[in-house]
């Protein structure tokens, strides 16, 4: 592994100052678990770090940052649906049939969010929670805006489904406001 000079030290630990805690809660939006996306983001500056070069080659460094957290959330996301599939497999009787998870009714933001395919939430986050640009979100996923523009409308569309018509309503204030 090539270790960065000095000056590439301090330009990366700037860096990581100022956009951790963004990756962070990032995270935390796209899966939903404190300590996970604080383990995500870890990794993600870690492999900025290791790709510091690149990184720094970037049109954005951020958006490069953005999407490795958005990859290990969907590799953390995927392993745990097949751990539960897994479990599932094991405890049911032979004779029976898993009906799925048991969802309740959706009455907040985290659990409508936690519904959306991972591209559609990101999108969703990265725009409304976030505030980024089409383009910034784009960047950060490594899609093309149309991209974004499409998964942002679907997974809108989605949680007017899931949460009610009204977006005036308290849970589409948190959707903007990034409480979720």
């Amino acid at each position: 592994m090539d270790v960065p000079a000095a000056l590439d030290e301090d330009a990366f630990r700037a860096f990581f100052e100022r956009h951790h805690a963004e990756l962070a809660r990032f995270a935390w939006m796209l899966i939903g678990e404190r300590t996970a996306a604080e383990d995500i983001a870890a990794d993600a500056m870690l492999a900025v770090w290791r790709q510091w070069d690149q990184a720094r080659r970037a049109r954005s460094q951020i958006a490069y940052a953005r999407g490795i957290v958005a990859n290990l959330a969907k590799a953390r996301i995927r392993a745990a649906v097949r751990e539960r599939r897994r479990n599932t497999l094991f405890w049911q009787k032979p004779t029976e049939t898993a009906d799925g998870p048991d969802t309740a009714a959706v009455i907040d933001v985290r659990a409508a969010l936690d519904r959306l395919p991972l591209r559609r939430r990101a999108c969703v986050v990265l725009r409304h929670s976030l505030g980024l640009s089409e383009r910034e979100t784009a960047d950060a996923l490594g899609v093309s805006v149309g991209t974004v523009k499409s998964q942002t409308s679907k997974g809108l569309a989605d949680l007017r489904r899931l949460l009610g018509p009204a977006p005036d309503g308290p849970a589409w204030a948190q959707v903007t406001k990034g409480v979720a």
